[in-house]
């Protein structure tokens, strides 16, 4: 059995959970606990707060976990970084009041920042020959300078909106932070066969993102015309028809080329295309 430490709420519960349920890996949403088993994977759940998921995974209380490279990086814990998920993405930003005339990292010299990643931000304004204040609060670090607390902020940044609602505007990006998977680098080599099975699941999901699959009919004539277009997996499948003119063609499309292509088979004379989702592709 493979235990999995997740975050217990938040964007990247949300995320590691539709992951797990696209690689049909059944949970009991229902059922809370602090544990949870799979009923269909040898995977049990570990819900956990995010900041003491690093320190779980290496110390052997979970085999894997889920964390924001933010907190894996700020913890500094000895474990293996074992797949980046590409899903709750952000950064690590500095930010100050938006009346305020930025004119380089130096501004800082002297002033107080409050951050939770007090770690992330030494190091940086180490590598930048900063000297300032820096003042550890949890929770909501964005009010701090409003109340006079600190001079500027060092916090996560998705959208910006919420620097924009607190009078602040992003001046420094530190480091960009997406899910990890992260792993004991001490796990059994049961539970490391265990584990290439679910990578083998999540690959799967993720090699069909904005992936669509279309199938049409096209002109015999132009049919090279059609397949020089076409950027299949490898090339494109081509069943005859009853009619000798004509074929169907069968390939996948990327979502960010599909209606350039889509105009392009058009031109060509392709008629009756299909357009469907693909759930999962293996590669």
């Amino acid at each position: 059995m493979l235990r999995i430490a997740v975050q217990s709420k938040g964007r990247l519960f949300d995320d590691t959970m539709n992951l797990l349920a696209e690689a049909d890996i059944k949970i009991n949403a229902g059922k809370r606990t602090l544990l949870v088993q799979s009923p269909n994977f040898p995977l049990e759940i570990l819900y956990l707060r995010d900041d003491d998921i690093p320190q779980s995974v290496a110390g052997g209380v979970a085999d894997i976990g889920v964390v924001g490279e933010n907190e894996f990086v700020e913890r500094g814990e000895d474990a293996e970084i074992i797949s980046r998920l590409g899903f709750s993405r952000c950064r690590l930003s500095l930010a100050i009041p938006k009346d305020i005339n930025y004119t380089g990292p130096e501004w800082f010299n002297g002033k107080k920042i409050a951050t939770s990643y007090p770690g992330i931000l030494r190091h940086f304004m180490e590598e930048k020959g900063i000297c300032a204040d820096i003042h550890v609060i949890t929770g909501s670090v964005e009010i701090s300078p409003g109340i006079g607390l600190a001079d500027g902020i060092f916090d996560i940044v998705s959208s910006g909106s919420t620097l924009v609602s607190n009078n602040l505007h992003e001046v420094e990006v530190v480091m960009q932070s997406e899910a990890l998977l992260i792993g004991n680098k001490q796990m059994s080599e049961e539970k490391r066969q265990i584990l290439q099975e679910m990578l083998f699941r999540f690959e799967a999901v993720r090699s069909a993102e904005d992936k669509k699959y279309v199938r049409m009919n096209a002109p015999r004539a132009r049919l090279q015309e059609i397949i020089s277009v076409l950027p299949g997996l490898k090339s494109p499948t081509v069943i005859p028809l009853a009619d000798e003119d004509w074929c169907s063609v069968h390939t996948v499309l990327d979502q960010k080329r599909f209606w350039d292509i889509i105009g392009k088979l058009k031109d060509m004379g392709a008629q009756g295309i299909l357009v469907t989702p693909i759930e999962k592709m293996i590669l």
